[in-house]
């Protein structure tokens, strides 16, 4: 089964247009979105999340579909841009400590450990974080309710090489557990390394949804990496 179905989805803004997005995302995978700031990352994770609301199309999580049972979808769900807005001054134990009320499957031992992985001080609050640290809160949200799939925008933006592999060491621990990673991006180096599964976007369309290795046979020339490949894909789509 797979855990996320998008089919035919569309969002019209006066300047910018989601055509037809239609993808899957399957258990224990790990899903690159990648794409060009502009290029419709963002809106199309707010509009399966009904953070925006679609103009058309259908969203399935677990065979459901997300209108009529968003509540419990989301349940099962871990979700993180690469920012924080929410209780600035509080500290983190103490948001904590309401977030947790929300969710049947907070599991405080897997807290703790992301906790300590991501060397997060529960006394400091989020204002008192620098950029990294903040996404790493995000995620540590994320990761201790016990989420079948997570859904990133842009978690690696902001963070230190080192950091960054840290955290694509965790998406790897997490899909040999079955679960499903969603993440956006612009740093393809972050696909090389562990990504079984690549979504490109570009002006709003789905250019190609497929596994790596699939992408890299059809698309790259002799001796291309994955960054030259995509690189020379945007030229031709923005030059089309």
């Amino acid at each position: 089964m797979n855990i996320v179905e998008v089919n035919a989805l569309r969002k019209d803004y006066p300047a910018f247009h989601l055509k037809d997005i239609s993808f899957t995302i399957r258990p224990g995978r790990i899903t690159g979105f990648i794409g060009r700031n502009g290029a419709g990352k963002t809106t199309t994770i707010k509009s399966i999340l009904n953070l925006v609301h679609p103009d058309s199309g259908e969203i399935r999580y677990f065979d459901l579909p997300l209108a009529g049972h968003e509540s419990e979808i989301k349940k099962r769900i871990g979700y993180s841009t690469g920012t924080v807005s929410w209780y600035p001054r509080k500290k983190i134990r103490d948001i904590v400590n309401i977030v947790r009320e929300f969710y049947e499957t907070w599991d405080d031992s897997a807290y703790r450990r992301y906790l300590e992985l991501f060397d997060l001080d529960e006394n400091k609050s989020p204002m008192e974080l620098s950029e990294g640290m903040k996404v790493k809160f995000n995620l540590l949200i994320a990761l201790s309710h016990g989420a079948e799939i997570l859904i990133l925008d842009e978690p690696t933006s902001g963070l230190d090489p080192f950091s960054r592999d840290e955290l694509l060491g965790v998406f790897s621990e997490l899909k040999d557990h079955g679960v499903a990673v969603f993440f956006s991006t612009h740093i393809t180096s972050d696909l090389e390394k562990c990504a079984d599964d690549i979504i490109y976007i570009s002006k709003g369309e789905i250019v190609a949804a497929m596994p790596k290795e699939n992408f890299m046979a059809d698309y790259s020339q002799e001796g291309e990496s994955l960054e030259e490949t995509i690189l020379r894909m945007e030229r031709s789509v923005q030059n089309a």
